[in-house]
């Protein structure tokens, strides 16, 4: 079930890195740390150049969030609130922009915030945010965000098939199939029994490292 303000649904268009970045960041925050939703820009700041389950790493500065925020509020994907103490506040409206559902928001947004990635890599990091109980329930994501134009695949059928969303612009597109590249000849170096348990160690250590980067994220939300 969608969640929506009952605004209509705007067009969807490409949106740069920094915007991707911050919408992901919305989004996963509103799942994860439902506490410290809606977000100041100092804690989506934070969220952005967090170093677990972010991939590239980033670095960015107010300025870059604020003209991010400024993109994504006028394509219709993010709201500015009046917070408590007068602090500015942001939310995503990913669900009415794009049309999610649960399980599609969390797979989108795993996309967004790590880019490209194998329908198993998928199921690791969005069931964080939404029950995916196994790579089929995955698989039937994928195709509905597919038929909504949101996501394609990037390798041809088959183990290590790969995906990624299709909001980036025109310019950056030229990249992803080299990444994507380098990506399946490492996993393909690596037995498949090595490959699950080491997927299962970085998603515990994603988790705990995650933790810790929300609680830094808190206390320089109170010091300030």
């Amino acid at each position: 079930m969608s969640e929506n303000d009952g605004e209509d649904a705007k067009p969807v268009v490409p949106l740069s890195a920094s915007a991707r970045r911050v919408l992901g960041v919305l989004v996963e925050k509103a799942k994860t740390t439902p506490d410290n939703y809606p977000m100041s820009a100092a804690a989506i700041i934070s969220g952005c150049n967090q170093k677990s389950n972010r991939s590239p790493q980033m670095q960015l500065d107010e300025d870059d969030v604020l003209l991010a925020l400024d993109e994504l509020r006028g394509v219709g994907a993010a709201r500015e609130i009046q917070g408590s103490g007068r602090v500015t506040k942001y939310r995503h409206a990913a669900y009415d922009w794009l049309d999610l559902d649960n399980p599609q928001a969390a797979v989108l947004t795993e996309l967004l915030l790590r880019g490209p990635q194998t329908i198993g890599e998928i199921r690791t990091r969005a069931s964080r945010m939404c029950s995916l109980p196994d790579l089929d329930s995955v698989k039937t994501v994928l195709k509905s965000l597919a038929d909504k134009d949101l996501v394609e695949a990037l390798t041809p059928p088959g183990r290590g098939q790969t995906f990624a969303h299709k909001l980036y612009p025109p310019q950056e597109r030229q990249y992803l199939e080299a990444r994507v590249e380098k990506q399946a000849a490492k996993s393909a170096a690596v037995p498949d029994t090595s490959k699950n348990v080491i997927d299962q160690l970085i998603a515990r250590l994603d988790s705990v490292t995650e933790r810790i980067d929300d609680l830094e994220a808190r206390l320089k939300e109170l010091e300030s």
